[in-house]
């Protein structure tokens, strides 16, 4: 922060303070990586804010309320583009992109008799200069100046998420494992995981290992999310239909859980990938043993498998992460959900909170009226992807930083420079105090908000230059202080009244993008990544959403684990099918997925699932004809016993919460 005022002031540039502001948002997760993607957004967002800032001066300087309304609609624009990203680091391009050209085009009007057409480039190439200024220091700084790399928090982040896998599988496979429990650690894991797909994009930008580790921490999580899909299997099957489950399958259960529990308990990577492989041998020769299983004992035998199979993939993965080879693990594109409505509703939040600046500063003429337009801009694309409750947790401490800022700024900053020799040194001196403060609270996530709060609104206000020797403007400073304060304070409020979609609507519009999904995965080509990508993001909405609910029984996260078991049984067997046959059974295979899709769905209203289980009997149908093993046709067998039960259950437990609701 100190380089970027530095070269600001020597280059004189018009406001330096924005090189410094710039700088401040990098110092949230300063790691090297990190850092580097964060500025690349943030100077590509800023370039094509600043085209477009230009745009609107050079063709509405003279008009300031559709001037307004130029700005209005391009934030709205870019603050819903931001809600459809799931990378934190992406979302830093579309805020410049924002807040960009509102700095070039209202701290110019605020003097329309100071623009001409001559003049319009100069003033946007000072503003993108400062704020490319502060984001290239913060750069050099963080992979100069005692660097933290992201792939040491990316080996925590995976390990971590590794141990709270294994416990959850641990407890799946647990008889006497509660409800309650099993919710908490699924909820720690979605965290977890995205977490570690946030990271995972950032740590390419480091070194020539960085694309390998990037690629080994989105298997983790895919293979995770594979084996969260699988254990439900086990777990509910045990729990809900204990009369299925024979001596043979008891005694399987029991010796993969111990396995697991090993694995879990083990701090040695090599020792669990043993184990696994171990258990994997185990289960390969009760697998051989066709002739005294039953199709459901051989269908579940074979889910184990590859559940084994899935565990050794994580396990080899993370070898990879932690250790400094070229990684040849494959991992497809991240394609996560996106949800047009929730970006409707974040592109109207921003859009009102502009707006209603832009009235005040319209019909008031205040200079000060024009942070109203600034910052809660900028706080209102940022905080965005977060739940409802965090968002009113962080504002809150926000609002605090932004009330202590204040004080510091006018009887410490402002009265010491003024008095001062006007140095860069002694300027830096003064600054640092209240940096360092700020600093110290923006280095920890619980008081992340604090340090926001007062670090840019303590810039802003003083408004670090070349002279700070002349006396300040108090009411001047005053004003913009309570702007700030109020700006902050209206995006509380607005945060509060604008939720967003309603949580009844949003788990219906997740449940019905699920089964779509499961429709689409007909004819992918990583099917599985493609749908545990997409899957992740929406379990961890329901999840928070269920959370919210009033009901608080956890019934719609539930279902939501149910349809990504089901993406990943469908995977598997329609492959498995055609593989047994020489025939082209595709469109027998295309049209049990999309009933199996519809009764997911009819499932989650209670309904009967009777086009499913004709579907299963047509695929046996056509199977039969063509003379399939006796074997073959067990195992087939044994997949749609499972899923009738599954949709059993799921239909009845639908039922049951409708009866509890009224």
């Amino acid at each position: 922060m100190a380089l970027a005022l530095y070269i600001a002031l020597y280059f004189n540039l018009d406001k330096p303070y924005w090189a410094v502001v710039s700088a401040v948002f990098l110092q949230i997760r300063p790691e090297g990586g990190m850092v580097v993607e964060k500025t690349v957004s943030q100077i590509s967002g800023t370039l094509i804010g600043g085209l477009y800032g230009i745009f609107v001066l050079n063709y509405l300087h003279t008009v300031p309320v559709p001037a307004m309304v130029a700005l209005a609609a391009w934030l709205g624009i870019n603050s819903g583009l931001s809600a459809m990203v799931r990378r934190v680091n992406f979302i830093y391009f579309f805020a410049m992109a924002c807040v960009t050209p509102c700095i070039i085009v209202l701290l110019t009007m605020v003097t329309p008799e100071s623009v001409s057409s001559q003049t319009v480039f100069g003033i946007a190439q000072a503003r993108v200069t400062e704020i490319i200024v502060g984001s290239l220091c913060a750069m050099a700084v963080s992979m100069l100046v005692w660097p933290r790399r992201i792939h040491t928090a990316l080996k925590s982040q995976a390990r971590t998420a590794i141990n709270q896998t294994m416990d959850y599988l641990v407890l799946e496979l647990d008889p006497k494992g509660s409800h309650e429990a099993r919710h908490q650690r699924i909820d720690t894991i979605l965290e977890s995981l995205a977490e570690l797909n946030d990271d995972a994009s950032a740590v390419t930008y480091e070194g020539p290992f960085g694309p390998g580790r990037s690629r080994a921490a989105t298997v983790i999580g895919n293979k995770i999310l594979s084996l969260v899909a699988v254990i439900q299997i086990f777990g509910r099957l045990q729990r809900n239909h204990t009369s299925v489950v024979t001596p043979k399958l008891s005694k399987l259960l029991d010796s993969l859980r111990s396995d697991l529990q090993h694995i879990a308990l083990s701090h040695s990577s090599e020792r669990c990938y043993e184990l696994a492989q171990k258990q994997r041998r185990s289960l390969l020769k009760n697998a051989r043993q066709t002739d005294t299983l039953t199709p459901l004992e051989a269908r579940l035998i074979q889910t184990a498998q590859h559940m084994v199979a899935e565990l050794v993939l994580v396990l080899r993965a993370y070898n990879a992460l932690t250790n400094n080879k070229h990684s040849l693990l494959k991992a497809p594109q991240h394609r996560p959900y996106r949800d047009p409505l929730i970006g409707l509703a974040t592109g109207f939040r921003t859009f009102l909170v502009f707006s209603i600046g832009a009235f005040l500063w319209l019909h008031t003429g205040s200079p000060a009226a024009v942070m109203l337009m600034i910052l809660p801009v900028i706080y209102s694309i940022m905080f965005a992807r977060l739940s409802a409750a965090a968002v009113k947790s962080a504002l809150k401490k926000m609002l605090v930083g932004v009330v202590i800022s204040i004080p510091l700024a006018i009887f410490y900053a402002l009265n010491l420079l003024a008095q001062s020799s006007g140095d860069f040194a002694v300027l830096v001196l003064v600054l640092a105090g209240p940096y360092f403060l700020g600093l110290m609270a923006i280095a920890d996530k619980a008081t992340l908000a604090y340090g926001m709060g007062l670090c840019i609104p303590f810039t802003i206000l003083v408004q670090p230059s070349n002279d700070m020797r002349l006396p300040f403007s108090i009411d001047y400073t005053l004003s913009s202080a309570m702007a700030i304060l109020l700006g902050v304070t209206m995006l509380y409020w607005i945060f509060r009244i604008i939720t967003g979609p309603g949580i009844a609507l949003m788990q219906t519009r997740l449940l019905a993008a699920t089964r779509r999904d499961l429709k689409r995965l007909v004819g992918k080509k990583s099917p599985e990544h493609w749908f545990n990508a997409r899957m992740g993001d929406r379990l961890l909405r329901l999840a928070n959403l269920d959370k919210e609910a009033i009901n608080n029984a956890r019934v719609i996260t539930d279902f939501g684990l149910t349809g990504l078991n089901l993406g990943h049984t469908s995977i598997r067997f329609r492959p498995y099918v055609q593989s047994l046959t020489s025939i082209d059974m595709s469109a027998e295979l295309k049209e049990w997925q999309y009933a199996l899709a519809d009764a997911f769905i009819d499932a989650a209203k209670g309904r009967d699932t009777r086009r499913f289980e004709t579907a299963c009997d047509k695929v046996i149908f056509t199977l039969k004809q063509n003379q399939l093993s006796a074997n073959n046709l067990k195992m087939i067998e044994g997949v749609f016993e499972r899923l009738t039960l599954t949709f059993q259950r799921t239909a009845q437990m639908m039922r049951d919460k409708k009866l509890t609701s009224k």
